[in-house]
Formats: structure tokens, sequence, C-alpha cells
């Protein structure tokens, strides 16, 4: 079969196409058919630096979400999924390839009425957004600002937190990406490429009540200052290249919290399933901004680095 191998750790040149063995469904194990491959921004900074819960021998192939239809299943597996289309993540390696044997107790079947690619959009991102919104206990009135809000996570926090009755100011980089989030939804949309986008956030709305922090670095801090007493800031991604960095001080002066919250690993399903189910509904809608053959991998890690994409980015094996 056909895969993308990452030789080493470093640039998207380090992403290579190739041949792979066809791999098998061993016992518990599906085959997947591959139509689609999230890419995350977390694959991306372990491409380029190794860095991740688990050292695996290179080359190998990289990939941790996948949709598509099982072809095969281990012994002890259901025969029954065989033709169903499913999503699935690998385990953290597999994905980048025509076929992936996957944990079939991990599978998620696609429900009726939503496209295989927009499930395969919402793997990870729709889970992490279901979560934040629940970690922030986001109650309606509110005031919420969505950082990186025309990303994978962030344009489905945009929709989310608009359905909890929230009022959404989205933050994104560029006069397009605002333009997105504002027809996603966001009450307010600011460039916070612009020096004073926190003082157009104040003469919108005040402070704010919660702040969904995708960002980090500068931005994230110039946002913290718009939390009101009792507010929290929640950060989960570091597109900036580093962490907010607020201190426990910092946050105590304000009477808010700075918290980096950890995902409880027996509600991942659950917060999947939600995700799914709500985009079967017809009430969030996953943005997928571009789409690249297999082989070009590489091309679409460096979009993603470079961040010139919007929403999510999908690889298209077959």
């Amino acid at each position: 079969m056909r895969a993308v191998w990452l030789t080493g750790f470093g640039g998207p040149e380090k992403l290579v196409p190739g041949d792979a063995p066809d791999p098998v469904a061993g016992p518990g194990q599906a085959l997947i058919e591959v139509a689609y491959v999230n890419i995350t921004f977390v694959e991306t900074q372990f491409r380029a630096t190794g860095a991740g819960p688990y050292r695996p021998e290179l080359p190998m192939i990289p990939g941790n979400g996948v949709g598509g239809v099982v072809s095969a299943v281990g012994p002890d597996v259901d025969p029954t999924l065989i033709g169903r289309q499913v999503v699935s993540s690998t385990g953290g390696s597999g994905g980048y390839a025509e076929r992936a044997a996957v944990d079939a107790a991990g599978l998620f079947l696609v429900p009726d009425g939503l496209a295989l690619d927009s499930a395969v959009a919402l793997l990870a991102d729709g889970r992490t957004a279901t979560w934040l919104v629940h970690s922030a206990g986001l109650v309606g009135g509110e005031r919420v600002l969505v950082e990186a809000a025309a990303g994978g996570v962030g344009t489905l926090l945009v929709q989310l937190a608009r359905a909890a009755g929230a009022t959404v100011v989205a933050a994104a980089g560029g006069p397009y990406k605002v333009g997105l989030a504002r027809d996603l939804g966001a009450d307010v949309a600011v460039d916070y490429r612009n020096p004073d986008w926190t003082d157009r956030v104040r003469a919108a709305v005040g402070g704010v009540d919660v702040i969904f922090d995708g960002v980090g670095g500068t931005v994230a801090r110039a946002a913290f200052e718009l939390l009101d007493r009792g507010g929290r800031m929640l950060s989960f991604g570091l597109a900036s290249g580093e962490w907010a960095n607020i201190s426990e001080e910092a946050a105590e002066r304000r009477g808010a919290q700075a918290i980096r919250p950890a995902m409880d690993p027996t509600r991942l399903r659950t917060f999947t399933e939600s995700a799914l189910a709500e985009a079967a509904a017809g009430r969030l809608r996953p943005s997928i901004g571009q789409r690249f053959p297999l082989h070009r991998a590489a091309e679409a890690h460096a979009a993603i680095t470079s961040r010139t994409t919007t929403g999510k980015t999908l690889l298209t094996p077959h």
C-alpha cells in the first residue's frame, strides 16, 4: 500500500511518500480502508521535535486519526462491522496510509446523516471542543473569548459557546479568518494581529468571563487582561510556540483562574460521541479548510505550521 514515512525529526521534508506492507487485522482489531486522515497541530510538533508520549523507532508512519470503511476484522471482533463507515484513532501511528489496523473497541460508527469527511474532521477537534466547554462550566449569558477562532478546535468552540447561550468574541489572525469566525456565529470578531485588538474587545463587550486559549504567548497574555473577576482561562494549544505562562500570583490578583485542564480519559468516548451526534443533528458544523492528497503530506504540514490554514486539514489517500 501507499503510505507516508517520517524519516527523521525536523522540517516537513522529513515526511516522505513510499510503500509499506499491508496491515492485517489481528486479535481485537479492525482493518480500515482509509478515505480521510485528519492532521492535528500536535502531529506537526511531533514531526518537528519528536516531542510526544512515546519514542517510536524511525522510520515510522505517523498519523492518529482516520476514517473509512471496515474491510476485515480480527478474531473475536463483531463481523457485522465489515462494510460500516467508521472513524478511529490509531494509537499514535499508522494513519498516513491507505489502510490502518486499529483497536476495534475504539471505533466510532459514523451516524446517519453525517458525511464521512465531517466525522473525521470532528474526531480529535470535536471531543476537544466539547471537553473544553464542559470543563469551563459555561453558562448562558457569559462572555466568551475564543482565540485561534478559525482553527479546527476554534471553529467548533465558537459554535458550541453560541449554542450554550454565550456572547462569543472570536480572535483570529487575518481578515479572512476573522470573517470565517463571524460567519460561524461569533457576535464580535477581531484580528489579534492588530495592536489594539483588546481595546476593540473592551469597547464591544467590556471584559470577558471565559477565554479558550489556543494560541498562547503574547496573544494569550494580552487576552488574560480582559478577564473579569471570577473569570477563567482554559489553555489548550500553543500555536504561537509557547504556553501563556500566567503565574498563580497574576491570576490571584485578577480574582481569576488560568488553567491547563487535563482530559479525563474515561470521558474521551463520551465527548467524541457527543460531537458526532451534534453534527449529525445539524447543530455543529466542522470547517474543513483544505485537503491534500496523501503524497503531499509534507505540504499539508508546511501549510499548518505557517498558519495559513483554516479549520481542519485532511489527507485523502484515494
